[in-house]
């Protein structure tokens, strides 16, 4: 009889839920991606010729990414978003897992997006709320600034043909702070600001404005942020890999103390003298197609972020520790891009270049890059967006420090569904020399992977080649296959000089290498 009552409680849940979403329209939509590539993403080894990363070279991997759309009219709808991350095959350790014989079932499912899309009624009025993905507005390389999946509000409104303008509020991060314990005692230290999630949210606050005319389009916009003194502490792991705070206070790669824990305290292990420090971004895109074929476009960026307090940094030598400097975590820059290209029969060859403001030499005055939340700039294909190549931990870059130019020639066709694109570009560096006497190694040369890109300086140079053929086997099917080196044109008597190099430290254990990668990827999709 139980039996027989809960089958009953349950075809009258089932037939409830049928009537309820009567007038649902589901949609869904999804990509499989297997992925098979050797490839060295390190621009670094040790002196030992033992890889500094210490991966193999040849590996293969899965995605699988499901939308699903719940649609009550053009007025309201919501979003789930789900992902089974990189499954690499044979490992059940890394990325999602279940890549291992016989490890079915212990696949990690994430939700990526989640979100409720609703307009106002009688208006044009349109709020996006939840888990969403935010790019801010760009042209020419991609957003140096952020470009990520993140919790918040959007509301967008459409004035008419030629004006439009979106507002958005999204908090990053919020309560994933740990208080701090006394290392001698274990006990809290006791601290009005030490408490666990507390003062950790970082807030930010934009808005965009979309102007577009016969030919021309231009979106400024601004962001203000609002950090905690203990958000720059929240993040130990977690979403790092797309740009967490601490990466934008600890503005230099490599410099002691790494910790975020140990920046900014006083002796009492305190917070330092701010309850919460400011954020500012502005940029300019601009997108110019009025002598079509040609098109041109430039893109402007600034960046500021608020010191929170200042930390010891020891300038070393090559006998060992030199003296101890007191470095400010004030960090503010500029970058400024372009893109010119022409539209032919057979392909479209341009030209692209960038300049970013570079650090000056001291620390004593903060960081002179442009600071960033979760860059993904994407002019090249191994120090850019990855195309592709997303469990190959290649560069997203904001290129903070850097400057460059590049040829390209992309869609190049000479076969039906077959097309080419043919870049090489040479990246140098915007910093000072002297900033290496300030780093604990010569790792910084891999700064960021993932996350904001090398660290060069004035002496240093890179030189990528990218070739990316893609095939339409089917409608809903892709074959694409890059090829990809970056010649290491750092310059190794610039970076002798970071880290340990006295006998027996690891300063000067690194040499370096060049990179390279041979990617195939299937892509799915529906």
């Amino acid at each position: 009889m139980k039996k027989l009552m809960t089958l009953a409680l349950a075809a009258g849940m089932l037939f409830g839920a049928a009537t309820g979403a009567s007038a649902i329209d589901f949609k869904a939509k999804g990509q499989w991606l297997f992925g098979f590539a050797a490839a060295n993403t390190s621009l670094t080894s040790k002196e030992n010729n033992a890889r500094s990363d210490k991966e193999d070279d040849f590996s293969a991997v899965q995605r699988i990414r499901m939308q699903l759309d719940a649609v009550a009219s053009e007025s309201l709808s919501g979003t789930l978003y789900f992902e089974i991350g990189n499954q690499f095959w044979g490992d059940n350790t890394h990325g999602a897992g279940g890549g291992a014989l016989g490890a079915d079932g212990s696949n990690a499912i994430k939700i990526k997006r989640a979100y409720l899309d609703w307009l106002v009624p009688n208006t044009d009025l349109k709020f996006r709320m939840g888990l969403q993905g935010v790019t801010l507005p760009n042209k020419a390389g991609g957003s140096a600034v952020m470009d990520t999946d993140v919790a918040g509000v959007t509301a967008s409104y459409t004035f008419n043909e030629n004006v439009a303008l979106t507002a958005l509020w999204a908090r990053p991060f919020n309560d994933n702070y740990s208080q701090v314990n006394d290392p001698f005692t274990g006990n809290r230290v006791q601290s009005k600001y030490n408490y666990d999630n507390f003062l950790d949210n970082m807030d930010l606050f934009a808005l965009m404005l979309d102007l577009k005319f016969d030919g021309v389009q231009v979106t400024p916009w601004v962001m203000y942020g609002m950090a905690g003194r203990n958000s720059w502490d929240a993040v130990d792991g977690g979403l790092w890999n797309d740009g967490s705070p601490d990466k934008t206070l600890n503005v230099y790669p490599t410099m002691s103390p790494l910790d975020p824990t140990g920046l900014n305290r006083d002796s009492n292990f305190n917070r330092g003298s701010y309850v919460y420090g400011s954020m500012f971004w502005a940029g300019l895109p601009v997108a110019i197609t009025l002598w079509d074929p040609l098109n041109i476009e430039f893109d402007i960026n600034y960046g500021y972020v608020e010191s929170q307090g200042r930390y010891d940094a020891v300038k070393k030598y090559t006998a060992g520790w030199g003296r101890t400097v007191r470095g400010n975590t004030e960090r503010q820059g500029w970058l400024a891009k372009a893109l010119v290209e022409y539209k032919m029969d057979w392909g479209v060859p341009g030209i692209f270049g960038w300049y970013a403001s570079g650090d000056d030499g001291s620390i004593k005055n903060g960081s002179e890059r442009m600071p960033s939340v979760a860059p993904m700039g994407n002019f090249t294909s191994f120090m850019g967006d990855g195309n592709l190549g997303w469990w190959l931990n290649d560069y997203n870059t904001s290129y903070a420090g850097t400057w460059g130019i590049g040829l390209q020639i992309r869609d190049m066709s000479f076969m039906e569904d077959l097309k080419h694109t043919f870049r090489v570009a040479y990246w140098g560096g915007t910093n000072s020399p002297s900033m290496v006497k300030y780093m604990d190694s010569a790792y910084a040369w891999n700064y960021g992977a993932g996350i904001e890109g090398p660290y060069l300086t004035t002496n240093d140079g890179l030189l990528e080649f990218n070739l990316v053929n893609t095939y339409q086997i089917y409608e809903n099917l892709q074959l694409n296959l890059e090829l990809g080196y970056v010649v290491n044109m750092i310059d190794r008597d610039t970076w002798k000089h970071s880290g340990f190099n006295y006998a027996g430290g690891y300063g000067s254990q690194y040499s370096k290498q060049d990179m390279w990668k041979a990617q195939l990827v299937f892509a799915y999709s529906f």
